[in-house]
């Protein structure tokens, strides 16, 4: 799953380890080895982000509904055909954000983007420069409209060291478009109540 998965499923916005929570699931690509290592100098809850960030991505890479869109794809991504996935969920997350979440997608993304700058100490410079540009050009808004997804994809493809045809996937979500709408629809629902399990195991021992 991408940024607005991971950004929503850090927890609820009124528990009092959101931030926490948040900062450390949307820095959790930058954090190598152990979070709670002295060197990465975490925060308590911003460990358990990380923690929370690697299981959505360990459920997500195993489940069978990501891993027949990753085939529908490969074709053209091969090995990259992952990376699309997390795009096109995102966009579908996006289109059906009230029905699947209940909370507005605006209203989300406004508290996001609040939190992610109010804590740009916390984050690592790479994370701090990934947060800036999504800000200002509002990736999560854009993930509701096949441009954005396209220009999410291009954005990918530029930063992988391999050929990844990316750069075309777009092509590949208009034509199997309503096939991998259900195949996340499937997906969602599994995805979200192992993450409470998750956010509420580490929580208790954290």
């Amino acid at each position: 799953m991408n940024i607005l998965a991971h950004g929503y499923l850090s927890g609820p916005r009124s528990s009092d380890q959101y931030t926490g929570l948040l900062v450390g699931n949307f820095i959790g690509d930058f954090i190598k080895g152990d979070p709670a290592s002295p060197r990465h100098n975490l925060l308590a809850d911003e460990i358990t982000g990380v923690r929370v960030h690697r299981a959505i991505d360990s459920f997500t890479d195993a489940h069978p509904e990501v891993a027949a869109v990753r085939d529908l794809l490969h074709p053209r991504c091969h090995k990259y055909a992952g990376a699309a996935v997390d795009i096109f969920f995102d966009h579908f997350l996006a289109i059906n954000f009230t029905q699947l979440t209940g909370e507005s997608l605006p209203e989300f993304i406004g508290r996001f983007y609040q939190t992610l700058q109010e804590n740009t100490a916390r984050l690592p410079t790479g994370a701090a420069r990934m947060a800036d540009y999504m800000i200002r050009q509002d990736w999560l808004t854009n993930y509701q409209y096949s441009e954005g997804v396209d220009r999410s994809l291009k954005g990918v493809s530029r930063r992988t060291a391999f050929p990844s045809g990316l750069d075309t996937a777009i092509e590949d979500l208009e034509r199997y478009y309503e096939q991998i709408a259900r195949h996340f629809s499937y997906f969602w629902p599994s995805l979200v109540g192992h993450i409470q399990q998750v956010r509420t195991t580490l929580t208790l021992f954290s």
